[in-house]
């Protein structure tokens, strides 16, 4: 028994060296300097896209359709058939309409020949002027019946126009609401819709600070026009073709305090797809997307890579050494995020040091051995020996 109280007592003496460095002293850690690198100024925003032409076919006239001319949810182009009306009746009224005016064109040829009569006789004895007047009136109620004669027939011509429906716009055509042989009128709503493909915009709201912000920085470089916006898809992709900002509404969403931005898309076929299969296009009409507001020239920001920045409950940190190689917990502000590299808007200042590797084996006042982490910049500070 009397000899394991001495046994005990180096054992107690032992631990405290033992917890604080560990079995092989101070734990190693790659570390590098905080410094200032080229990166995208990028900010992202919740927009949903919307087709910059959409528009609801409706029949003008009272007929059959005898003829469908598209395929459902295919792209059609501007001009294309999309359904053929019965057209017997109305030619048949535009016959009846220009048989009118050959007949009133008729009279009036022979009106103008009695006017002519009537008018060489008044400088003989037989003539009268009342004759002369009468025939003068006769005539011109016959060119005006003639004109209204004509303008029927262009009614009529109009009407029958009617009976071809064309695509008035290009883009993707939906589902047809009547089959071949149902009757249509113009109070049977909408037979069908189109709604365009490319361009495509995309609405997006922004915070009424972060709008002036982004005004007052890009205003040197030419405004909005310095921004370019890209999307991210619903799957996470990126789509593949920047846009513009083309409009910004006058007033303010009450509520929200927000301003509605409308970026202009280029939206083409993806890689190998056909104009008429589903799913060839990126963008959809009405999907949500992620908007990033992009700077076109990168700036100088202080970067770290995104493996030193760890996240918890109260936000954003990183691992930083003071002049004893002894740990800090820095709370930081992340700012815009380029590859391996992250931005920080707070919390650090150049020539700090983070650590960057082995954060599993840190934690805030605890002595460390630093190394130049793999990568890092050729200042990265050494190791120091412990103290």
């Amino acid at each position: 028994m009397r000899r394991l109280v001495p046994l005990l007592f180096a054992v107690l003496i032992a631990t405290p060296a033992a917890a604080q460095f560990g079995p092989g002293g101070p734990p190693s850690v790659g570390v590098m300097l905080v410094r200032k690198a080229a990166v995208t100024e990028v900010q992202e925003f919740v927009g949903r896209v919307q087709a910059t032409d959409k528009v609801d076919i409706v029949a003008r006239l009272s007929a059959m359709i005898i003829e469908r001319g598209f395929v459902e949810g295919a792209e059609v182009a501007q001009g294309d058939l999309l359904y053929r009306l019965d057209r017997a009746a109305f030619e048949a009224d535009l016959a009846s309409k220009q048989a009118t005016v050959a007949q009133v064109g008729a009279l009036l040829k022979n009106a103008m020949l009695t006017t002519g009569r009537a008018q060489s006789l008044l400088s003989t004895p037989a003539g009268q002027r009342s004759h002369f007047d009468d025939a003068q009136a006769q005539q011109a109620s016959l060119a005006a019946q003639l004109q209204a004669a004509q303008a029927q027939v262009r009614i009529a011509e109009i009407s029958l126009g009617y009976a071809e429906i064309r695509a008035p716009v290009a883009g993707k055509i939906g589902r047809s609401a009547l089959a071949v042989g149902n009757l249509v009128t113009p109070s049977s709503g909408a037979l069908v819709s189109i709604v365009s493909q490319d361009p495509m915009s995309v609405l997006f709201p922004v915070p009424t600070r972060t709008v002036a912000e982004l005004r007052n920085k890009y205003a040197p470089r030419g405004g909005f026009a310095a921004v370019a916006i890209r999307v991210r898809l619903p799957d996470g992709q990126i789509h593949k073709v920047s846009g513009v900002i083309d409009y910004a509404d006058p007033s303010v969403t009450a509520g929200t305090d927000t301003i509605m931005l409308r970026a202009r898309m280029p939206n083409p076929l993806r890689a190998g797809a056909k104009s008429g299969e589903p799913g060839n296009r990126d963008l959809i009409d009405g999907a949500f997307v992620g908007v990033l507001v992009e700077g076109v020239e990168p700036i100088q920001a202080l970067a770290v890579p995104r493996s030193a920045v760890g996240q918890d409950q109260q936000g954003a940190f990183v691992y930083a050494l003071d002049g004893e190689n002894k740990v800090q917990q820095r709370r930081v502000q992340l700012g815009v995020a380029q590859g391996a590299l992250v931005g920080v808007s707070g919390g650090l200042a150049e020539g700090d040091t983070v650590v960057v590797e082995g954060l599993q084996r840190v934690r805030p006042g605890v002595v460390v051995a630093p190394s130049p982490a793999g990568g890092a910049p050729a200042g990265a500070p050494a190791a120091k020996p412990a103290g």
